[in-house]
């Protein structure tokens, strides 16, 4: 996953740890690698103009708490910045004793119906007991995929052939579920693209009949920084609760989908890293940069150093 960043970014971190000295020069060099590694991923040049100035700033003015050295310090700092890029974890905060609803959108292509299956394998592997809406009416073989797919992991799929009134059917899913002892439905629509007036209205509507507790834009990461405008344009339409970022497996612009879908407000909560319907994951930042760095969680590492440093202080 995002090879490339991660290989740039690993040998920018190697140059710290086998320097013997770390001065001014060094430093900017590290920014200059991280720079170029970023931009190579497709984020968005103000910040990564942001996130460099900071790294350098606080590189060249922090001094290290006790128990770590400056290399380590270093470190820390780089990795602080790329998670704060990257956002916040998130969570969808599911009430239980009622059904949870969870509308998913997206472009055209973006592989929504794929992921709202993983979707739903994900949250019957965390305990929940989930159903889904086949409200696609548009892609010709969308419900039949969905069915297909739902069936890996044992989960109803609601939909009606025959009806091209997605708002409708997703009225008629909701009440076929509504007494089955569900905690999350799932309500797959048709991919749309932001200047499809008729299509985001039909969202409107389908917004109405769902009264959903999220919204979900599902956005395929190979597009890159373009995701800003996607989410910001769906968000206009239904207010978007989390994002979730596919084809990171393949992408060499995921670290701009990334950093892009954090900067709209709505953090990404999944990110799908394959073909495979176990291929989703819940996403945090932190593990997410400890992995491109090569460290595991390196938080835990660090926070473990600091608090020692802090106890022999004492």
């Amino acid at each position: 996953m995002l090879d490339g960043l991660k290989d740039t970014l690993g040998a920018a971190i190697k140059k710290i740890v086998r320097s013997s000295d770390i001065n001014e020069e060094l430093i900017k060099d590290l920014a200059r690698d991280v720079q170029r590694a970023l931009l190579q991923s497709d984020v968005n040049v103000k910040l990564v103009l942001e996130i460099t100035k900071q790294l350098e700033e606080r590189a060249l003015g922090e001094t290290p708490p006790p128990g770590l050295s400056r290399k380590d310090h270093i470190v820390k700092i780089l990795y602080d910045e790329l998670a704060k890029l990257l956002g916040s974890e998130s969570d969808f905060d599911f009430k239980p004793d009622r059904q949870n609803k969870i509308v998913l959108l997206g472009i055209q292509g973006s592989g929504k119906t794929t992921v709202t299956s993983k979707l739903a394998k994900f949250l019957t592997k965390q305990g929940y007991a989930v159903g889904v809406v086949g409200a696609d009416t548009y892609r010709p073989g969308a419900l039949v995929q969905l069915r297909t797919m739902c069936e890996k992991a044992n989960v109803e799929v609601y939909g009606e052939e025959n009806n091209k009134d997605s708002p409708e059917i997703v009225r008629h899913g909701l009440k076929h579920f509504a007494g089955k002892p569900l905690d999350v439905i799932l309500v797959d629509t048709a991919g749309r693209h932001k200047e499809e007036k008729d299509l985001l209205d039909e969202m409107k509507e389908i917004k109405k009949a769902a009264e959903p507790d999220l919204a979900l834009l599902v956005i395929d990461g190979t597009i890159g920084q373009q995701c800003y405008n996607q989410a910001e344009a769906f968000h206009k339409t239904i207010p978007v609760g989390g994002v979730i970022v596919t084809k990171l497996d393949s992408s060499a612009k995921g670290g701009g989908a990334l950093a892009a879908s954090a900067a709209t407000g709505a953090q990404v909560m999944y990110i799908g890293t394959g073909e495979r319907i176990d291929d989703l994951e819940k996403f945090s930042p932190t593990r997410f940069v400890g992995r491109l760095l090569g460290m595991g969680d390196v938080q835990a590492v660090l926070d473990l150093c600091a608090s020692r440093g802090s106890q022999a202080a004492r």
